[in-house]
């Protein structure tokens, strides 16, 4: 006859049983320090010119290999520069040439990357992507370099104005996802990002305003200096000004940047939703994806600037002649103030998904008086037709002319 017993429970499993609720916690904590450089240089791909080497560890003696994603306009202007920059310095390049359009600002573009740094085998962590090229580029590169083995260095080459003075210069990388812009991303800063205006002298004028437009932003909501040097200058502001980079250009682009790594510095990883830097950035997402024929980014911030100066009057932050004086140095800018597309209802529906974003509050950044920044979070439906009446009122009897 065969004898059941009950099994006991082990020393091992009585003493650690799982205690009643509340249970066990532990408690994780750590800090991972974020240091990258962001440097204002000339003559970039000048052999001469060791900042690129040094930034992918070369040193003209070989053994150092790089991935180097280039968009595909820019390779055809800069291309044999580029190459004959990586040879001279004994650097063994894997090039990947791709589009930097709005459109292709999706995960796939950066699954792309990813599989070409499998098929190089990069290393982990000595080997180093460069992405050359504009804001879309650089946030599509980004976040597959932020993704891949969880994360890879890499550097940045900003070859248009708002990639230098923008996009360039913070730790943000995205891509577009459905009907939203950058609604996935991560928080991933470079090893240096490497700024030469020389590159500016082949952007089309209509890019070069689409970058004022992020300096336009940086100069009402900090630095009213800034905002009278625009002032001053705007009617000679090309893409051969910008290249030269003159004692005044010079102070608008460095301004620029100075004031934007301000802001970022204290905030990177944005654990405090009230942001200066969104100036600009409330209702232009959903213009900017619903605007056809596109807006390019800075022309979306532009028209949304100008919402955000009328709202800013209407609450008495602004002067009617303040207020004046942003609007006209927007459209000097060549920027737009008005879109078809930017209704009442699209400001409302802008306004909402902000509120989403910002952790259920407007958190909306208003000048306060040019060159300062104050949040509210009580704007009205009503409020905004009204702010839109008044830009549309400016629009239709300004008398300076359409600007540059």
């Amino acid at each position: 006859m065969t004898e059941i017993t009950t099994a006991q429970p082990s020393r091992l499993t009585t003493a650690f049983d799982i205690p009643r609720p509340p249970g066990l916690t532990w408690y994780v904590q750590a800090q991972q320090p974020v240091g990258y450089e962001v440097s204002l240089t000339r003559g970039l791909l000048s052999p001469v010119n060791p900042a690129l080497a040094k930034a992918v560890g070369a040193d003209g003696r070989g053994g150092v290999r790089a991935l180097v994603v280039v968009d595909r306009v820019v390779d055809k202007l800069y291309g044999t520069a580029l190459r004959d920059y990586f040879a001279a310095w004994q650097t063994d390049a894997t090039w990947l040439v791709m589009s930097g359009d709005e459109e292709t600002k999706v995960l796939e573009q950066a699954v792309d990357v990813t599989r070409a740094m499998t098929e190089m085998g990069i290393l982990r962590r000595t080997e180093r992507v460069v992405v050359v090229g504009g804001g879309v580029l650089m946030d599509v590169v980004g976040l597959a370099a932020s993704l891949y083995r969880r994360g890879a260095p890499y550097v940045r080459v900003p070859t248009t104005l708002v990639g230098q003075v923008d996009a360039g210069v913070g730790v943000k990388t995205g891509v577009n996802h459905g009907t939203h812009k950058n609604r996935l991303g991560t928080y991933f800063a470079p090893e240096v990002t490497l700024i030469d205006p020389e590159f500016l002298r082949t952007v089309p004028e209509r890019h070069i305003a689409n970058g004022l437009a992020e300096i336009i932003k940086m100069a009402l909501i900090k630095d009213a200096d800034l905002f009278r040097l625009l002032e001053e200058t705007v009617a000679h502001i090309s893409s051969d000004t910008m290249a030269n980079c003159g004692s005044a250009m010079s102070e608008v682009i460095s301004r620029a940047i100075a004031g934007m790594l301000d802001e970022l510095e204290p905030n990177l990883w944005e654990s405090v939703l009230e942001r200066s830097v969104d100036y600009g950035h409330t209702f232009s997402p959903s213009l900017e994806l619903r605007a056809d024929p596109p807006l390019l980014h800075g022309e979306a911030v532009a028209v949304d600037m100008a919402v955000c100066v009328a709202l800013a009057e209407g609450r008495g932050l602004l002067g009617t002649t303040e207020a004046h004086r942003a609007l006209a140095l927007i459209a000097a800018a060549g920027l737009p103030l008005t879109h078809p597309v930017f209704t009442p209802e699209l400001l409302q529906v802008g306004l909402a998904d902000a509120v989403k974003h910002r952790d259920g509050l407007q958190r909306l950044p208003l000048t306060d008086g040019i060159g300062s920044c104050v949040f509210v979070n009580d704007v009205t439906a009503a409020q905004l037709a009204a702010a839109l009446e008044f830009v549309h009122a400016y629009a239709d009897h300004r008398t300076d002319g359409p600007g540059r």
